[in-house]
């Protein structure tokens, strides 16, 4: 068996695909940095105890029985044209573990929870280093019978940065990073028929030597300073002593950025019809290639461990990053301006990107809060129907429930149990424990007072009431603000 070929690293790509690129690294950096740290942005908080959801790669050691993984596979289409290059760039946060010491004077440094200095509290912290791996390959040597491999380390390291106020040493940070291996294998196979087409597959693997500890208590290789102020590592298998010990060996939130010069890729999520069996058959293991071009020319891929959509776009409107994407804008950084003094030194304390949220929280233009205060992408006609050039207002909507005669929410009426109820009538509240919402269980037992009955455009009939009990009822009503059942989760009472 020949030797797969190995392809050597580069610092920077050819002008052509760099500039290709810069559009597709403005929605990986977003990806790199998703739930990095979550309001409100301390350290301290629950939200920020399992740290790094997405796109963890640990080392193989970490154990078989771990629901995170040491490999990710991306599989795409490509249709190269002669003498195309593709530009790979593995793209991963390397956590770095600090550790908070007071000082001591002439006894040196001791190891401390926190340190409380007049503009934030300093506490030991993960932090992310950005790591990125550049190749640059011929498409044609991809297609040798083991492809190209490239394998990379990047050295275990420890850094000291004094803690200075007014002039005085009072403590220092100290910063450990470990040893981090991995492989980035790349390959392609010619697709049958006319189109010139090629499967292209990218492997990125974790190759650490890192070894979780055993039972007897062994501290499994390298260097890692968990007992040097800790750092939050989230909950593992073991109450969380084998994740945090194995994320300074982990590749963070990996990616893949993929450009080619000279060719296109094919879309996974609407590729063309010719091309719909083969895509079908790609095989994407804890990853997703998308199109991520910014002009249609589909030449730029990224495969995430976030599910996108094709050419994902960041919101204009959004004046920094939050890294909170479950969160409005709106409302997180409303929140984070409203966080006390302490909660705002403890942020600072946490990170630096965290402390540059809550400054810029903090004097945030008025003008730029407005801008995140609802927008619309795009109008489209949602009457349907029209006929030939009838749109917007003019058209006739397909529906409206205020003019149909066979409709009447307040008098209609339906058969429950032999007993007819609508608006008005008393029932009790029976929940279908399969369909409802989870809130709805606690109202199993209670009365309520039917205000309406509706029917969907499907033949579903739901009853719209108030809990009679309710002390906020009237104003429920008043606002045509209802909980909703179906006629099999109520029971008829007697009237009043």
């Amino acid at each position: 068996m020949s030797a797969p070929v190995t392809a050597p690293a580069v610092d920077t790509f050819p002008p052509g695909l760099e500039e290709r690129l810069a559009t597709g690294r403005q929605v990986a950096d977003a990806v790199l940095f998703e739930g990095y740290v979550l309001y409100p942005y301390r350290a301290s908080a629950a939200k920020n105890q399992l740290r790094w959801q997405f796109g963890v790669l640990v080392p193989p050691g970490y154990g078989q029985d771990s629901a995170e993984h040491s490999v990710q596979r991306t599989e795409c289409l490509l249709e190269p044209r002669a003498g195309a290059r593709l530009a790979v760039e593995l793209r991963f946060l390397r956590a770095r573990r600090r550790t908070v010491q007071r000082g001591l004077g002439a006894y040196g440094y001791r190891t401390v929870p926190e340190l409380e200095l007049p503009d934030r509290v300093l506490v030991p912290w993960d932090e992310g280093v950005v790591e990125t791996v550049r190749l640059l390959a011929p498409v044609d040597r991809l297609l040798a019978p083991d492809g190209v491999t490239h394998a990379f380390r990047l050295a275990a390291g420890l850094e000291s940065e004094p803690v200075v106020v007014d002039g005085e040493r009072v403590g220092r940070l100290l910063r450990a990073r470990e040893e981090v291996a991995g492989v980035i294998r790349l390959s392609a196979r010619e697709l049958p028929g006319p189109y010139g087409a090629l499967r292209l597959t990218a492997v990125v693997a974790n190759t650490s030597g890192w070894r979780a500890p055993d039972s007897g208590g062994g501290d499994g290789g390298g260097t890692d300073r968990t007992d040097a102020g800790g750092g939050t590592g989230g909950c593992g298998r073991d109450g969380g002593a084998d994740r945090a010990a194995a994320l300074p060996h982990s590749l963070v939130s990996a990616h893949l950025l993929l450009a080619v010069d000279r060719g296109v890729f094919l879309s996974a999520t609407d590729p063309p019809r010719w091309a719909a069996p083969a895509v079908a058959e790609c095989r994407n293991e804890h990853t997703w290639p998308v199109l991520a071009d910014a002009d249609g020319r589909d030449d730029v891929l990224l495969s995430s461990p976030i599910i996108l959509e094709d050419r994902p776009r960041i919101a204009p409107e959004s004046p920094l990053a939050l890294y909170d994407a479950t969160e409005i804008d709106e409302i997180l950084a409303l929140r984070t301006a409203c966080l006390t003094d302490r909660e705002k030194r403890e942020a600072r304390g946490t990170d630096e990107r965290a402390g540059a949220v809550v400054d810029f929280a903090a004097s945030m233009p008025r003008e730029v809060l407005e801008r995140l205060h609802g927008t619309v992408r795009s109008l489209r006609d949602i009457t349907g129907g029209g006929g030939a050039g009838a749109s917007g207002a003019d058209a006739e909507p397909w529906w409206d429930p205020g003019s149909d005669p066979d409709v009447d929410p307040a008098r209609d009426r339906v058969l429950i149990g032999g007993r007819s109820v609508g608006a008005g009538s008393r029932v009790l509240l029976r929940p279908g424990r399969r369909r409802t919402d989870a809130q709805d269980l606690f109202l199993d037992g209670r009365a309520a007072l039917v205000e309406a009955v509706l029917h969907d455009v499907d033949g579903s009939v739901h009853l719209a009431v108030t809990i009679e009990d309710d002390p906020g009822a009237d104003l429920w009503r008043a606002q045509g603000r209802f909980r909703y059942f179906q006629p099999d989760e109520v029971t008829p009472l007697e009237a009043p």
